[in-house]
């Protein structure tokens, strides 16, 4: 005997032509059409695949922001940072980084330090590093993991969703993954060494990090930024004061510098990899912080203010690099003196402070 089955009475859903895809606007037909104007020719993907994918009531999103947090603030708040613009969506990385660059790029470096790792092993070049420089390298050189770390995992990581468009977000995320791979690259290369190298202390640079006295300002600088609020003075600290001052002061300006006299062509390779991903950071934070400077509304308020972080920042990185000073002195080849690799630092950053239109002298 069959079941009678009931109809329910629920709503009727009524169509009435406002819902998304309903309304016809001009060129909807044409696979051409684009919300941005593109900056060549022809939209890039790299511009397709970020450029407004991020909604803003200031384009396009005319019913304004769809979430707000507890506090009633919506969306992504121009407020969260000191610095402001005529218009956020000028900004474009100059990397075009984007997904899939993102994984190909990394997945190319990751592939090419494990070769040269397994090179050194193959050819039993881990038995000739000078036992001077080995100590270093367990000490000094594996302490730096814990700086891009921090960097990677505790600055750039939440500082990215802070920032008002998906392009400065997309372009701060990159960095975020670039700084997490290479503190990952260089503790497997501390495990390939613990295991070719007989009495290795794999495990030493951790204490070295929290409490070797030539490594605290420069930690203190690390954790000082995981404190700031302001995603643009993050970014701005890091990529325009730490790398220049810090980063490739140690990894350029020492690791790089007196390896190979110490037996060492592996771990230049693997400090090049960290260098060029700094490097790339750095051409995004110079076009970002031009474009706030050159603002025809805003550029005099942007310089007072980027000025302002430079001192306060530089006067921390300064103490921090010349603690770190001890470190040139503990191998066996002293090719490189210490204060030739702080003014070549030095020099680095007056350059980076001249493109983005800031002209402080910096001393140290």
């Amino acid at each position: 005997m069959a079941t009678e089955v009931k109809e329910r009475s629920v709503p009727k859903p009524t169509f009435t032509d406002a819902e998304a895809g309903a309304k016809e606007f001009p060129s909807w037909q044409s696979r051409s059409y684009n919300y941005f104007t593109p900056r060549k020719r022809r939209a890039t993907v790299y511009e397709d695949v970020t450029i407004d994918v991020q909604p803003d009531p200031a384009r396009h999103l005319s019913q304004g922001w769809v979430y707000a947090f507890a506090d009633g603030v919506g969306g992504y708040p121009q407020e969260w940072t000191a610095l402001k613009s005529s218009n956020w969506h000028e900004f474009l990385d100059p990397n075009e980084e984007w997904e899939q660059t993102i994984y190909r790029n990394n997945a190319n470096v990751v592939r090419q330090i494990g070769q040269n790792i397994e090179h050194g092993r193959l050819a039993h070049a881990y038995a000739a590093f000078d036992p001077a420089w080995v100590k270093v390298l367990e000490r000094h050189v594996f302490a730096w993991a814990h700086a891009e770390h921090g960097i990677g995992m505790h600055v750039y990581t939440p500082a990215q969703r802070d920032a008002p468009t998906n392009m400065i977000n997309n372009a701060m995320a990159v960095g975020a993954v670039h700084k997490l791979r290479f503190a990952q690259d260089l503790i497997l290369y501390n495990l390939a060494l613990s295991e070719e190298i007989d009495g290795f202390d794999g495990s030493v640079h951790k204490a070295t990090w929290q409490e070797d006295p030539v490594w605290q300002p420069t930690r203190e600088f690390v954790e000082k930024l995981t404190g700031t609020r302001d995603w643009a003075e993050q970014w701005f600290a890091t990529s325009i004061v730490f790398e220049p001052m810090i980063g490739e002061l140690f990894r350029s300006g020492f690791v790089m510098q007196v390896a190979a006299l110490h037996g060492d062509f592996v771990t230049p390779t693997i400090m090049g990899a960290g260098e060029s991903d700094a490097a790339r950071e750095q051409r995004g934070a110079r076009v970002l912080f031009r474009m706030l400077t050159d603002d025809a509304e805003h550029g005099a308020a942007n310089r007072e203010v980027l000025n302002g972080w430079l001192a306060e920042w530089n006067a921390v990185a300064e103490n921090a690099a010349r603690t770190l000073q001890p470190i040139w002195s503990q191998i066996s080849e002293k090719v490189v003196r210490f204060e030739d690799s702080l003014e070549r630092s030095q020099t680095r950053q007056r350059a980076l402070l001249e493109d983005i239109g800031l002209a402080q002298e910096v001393t140290a």
